[in-house]
């Protein structure tokens, strides 16, 4: 697969695209999808799962946040080093066909261990896809059309997982009302087991669809032209899985002076609050991959630093990039609760809890219902929200640096008033009216926050960012927003009350975006200069828009 041009430079100096930029991320588009379909589909599938197994709401919010997202933050970082130097289009093709069988293979579990470990393959296949396509995308369109395109591709996020719940809602329902007792069903299958076998196995035919794709040329479109493949790249990949993944982070750090002392501490923290944690919740399984995940992190980020000083200089070494990673994740923390959360709550407040759910003989069951109505207005509307909100990012960044820091506020505060009739509402027509505002509204910042973090790096270092984007939503957002959610109901044995706990995150989102924004401009303006003073070796090039250097290699 080798690298193809998707644009080329105008007459007038400009970057033009390409007809197969537009083609590549419609491709991209499915994979999103599919990548959400996968993801979400718990949703709509969780009070089945919660009867069959005997589960809690918050059992079901770490399987669908913790288990998954802990493990999809730990190799998007490495996966997203390897995107930086390998062919990314393979490596996403490879990490689509991972998730896909891992998805299938969730509809054989029958028990919450076997669901967990399957969910944790999941996050693992996942983590391939957006760190890879982020790099691409801003590969393939330039700096002035990147949030408009990133959205676009985010965009699929909201449609895969709209589309999950009526494509979930409905495998559940007609399995079940075709096989009441599981035990007389191909393979002694339940309705969900079912339904995670009808959207797992489409992913392996999409995977050999993604190997077609050609490489852009690496940092083209910013006048940053390098290598697509740089050498050694399987081998630092190697590198980077021994830096994250304990205990092999141990034998990385005790090979920097000084480090393995600060390592331990920070072990020993991070064990110390677990147990504080699990000793005050009783949910060991959370807390535990919750530490697991931080303390790996935490030695990644110090062997990044010896490794790469240019990198973490531009990511973790900048404060108002850690600052944003984090009030990104505190938006998703609400944003991916609430989406998790929805079909849930309206089957129980509208349609009540039968002992029996799903098993509705005639017409619609509940699950089938809410499924529709949510899943298709809802992916319809968050579509349509994600990409107006990084078309007016883009067009408020040219008036003002700070533009795409505004749509996220917007984006944390307008979604506030109809989430709060959602989840108050005894009239399910209020509820499925307010529903897709919300998610217009509050899909808004995907696009624009990707950008955002994008256009601070060097190209080489951009799939780099996205792994730290994701890192943000997953581990701030993903892992802790629906189990805490859940915990609170449980607590409170209240879904709504769970909901509304989630709102003490927005106030620190919105003071943090205000203080990273003010130095937005100056940041961008100095990340070559401040990569050149951390080792990182350039040769500068008019190459193009840019105008900044033709090729650029980490120490």
């Amino acid at each position: 697969m080798a690298a193809g041009h998707a644009g080329e430079t105008s007459s007038t100096g400009g970057y033009r695209i390409g007809a197969y930029a537009w083609y590549a991320l419609f491709v991209f588009v499915l994979v999103y999808m599919l990548n959400f379909i996968d993801r979400q589909i718990i949703s709509i599938l969780a009070q089945d799962i919660k009867h069959d197994l005997g589960l809690e709401d918050a059992q079901i919010g770490f399987l669908y946040g913790t288990a998954f997202a802990v493990f999809y933050a730990l190799f998007g970082i490495p996966l997203g080093r390897l995107a930086d130097s390998w062919y990314r289009g393979r490596l996403m093709a490879m990490g689509l066909a991972l998730w896909s069988s891992m998805t299938a293979l969730s509809g054989f579990a029958g028990s919450f261990g076997m669901l967990a470990a399957a969910r944790i393959g999941v996050g693992i296949g996942e983590a391939s896809a957006s760190p890879a396509a982020y790099s691409m995308i801003s590969d393939y369109f330039p700096k002035e059309k990147r949030a408009t395109a990133l959205s676009i591709y985010s965009s699929g996020l909201y449609i895969g997982g709209g589309l999950s719940l009526p494509i979930g809602g409905f495998v559940l329902s007609r399995w079940n009302r075709a096989f009441p007792v599981a035990a007389d069903a191909p393979l002694g299958l339940a309705g969900w087991q079912a339904a995670f076998l009808a959207v797992g196995i489409p992913g392996l035919l999409l995977a050999l669809w993604v190997l077609t794709l050609r490489e852009p040329r690496r940092g083209a479109s910013d006048g940053l032209a390098q290598p697509v493949v740089r050498p050694n790249a399987w081998r630092d990949f190697g590198r980077e899985m021994v830096a994250i993944l304990p205990p092999l982070t141990l034998i990385s750090v005790a090979r920097i002076p000084g480090a393995l002392r600060t390592n331990l501490a920070i072990l020993g923290l991070v064990v110390a609050a677990a147990f504080g944690l699990i000793r005050l919740t009783g949910d060991a399984p959370q807390w535990a991959a919750y530490g697991l995940g931080v303390y790996a992190v935490a030695s990644w980020v110090q062997s990044l630093r010896h490794r790469d000083p240019a990198t973490h200089r531009l990511i973790w070494g900048t404060p108002a990039v850690v600052v944003l990673t984090i009030a990104f994740g505190s938006i998703a923390f609400v944003t991916y609760a609430t989406a998790f959360w929805s079909p849930p709550y309206a089957i129980r407040a509208f349609y009540g809890e039968p002992a029996e759910p799903a098993l509705y003989m005639a017409g619609m069951s509940a699950a089938e219902e809410v499924a529709t109505i949510i899943g298709w207005s809802a992916a319809l509307a968050a579509a349509i929200g994600v990409i107006l909100g990084g078309i007016a990012s883009d067009i408020w960044r040219r008036r003002d640096p700070r533009g795409r820091i505004f749509v996220n506020m917007l984006a944390v505060i307008l979604p506030v008033p109809f989430v709060a009739l959602m989840f108050t509402t005894s009239d399910p027509v209020l509820f499925y009216l307010a529903l897709p505002v919300a998610q217009m509204f509050g899909s808004a910042w995907v696009g624009a926050a990707v950008a955002t973090l994008q256009d601070l790096v060097l190209p080489r270092m951009r799939a780099t960012a996205g792994a730290t984007y994701v890192l943000g939503t997953t581990m701030v957002g993903l892992a802790l927003g629906p189990y805490y959610a859940g915990k609170m109901a449980d607590l409170a044995q209240s879904l709504s009350t769970g909901i509304f706990a989630l709102y003490v995150a927005p106030p620190f989102t919105l003071f943090a975006l205000w203080w990273a924004g003010r130095d937005l401009a100056a940041l961008e303006a100095t990340r070559l200069a401040r990569a050149e003073a951390a080792g990182e070796v350039a040769r500068r090039s008019p190459l193009g828009p840019g105008n900044e250097s033709a090729s650029a290699t980490g120490a």
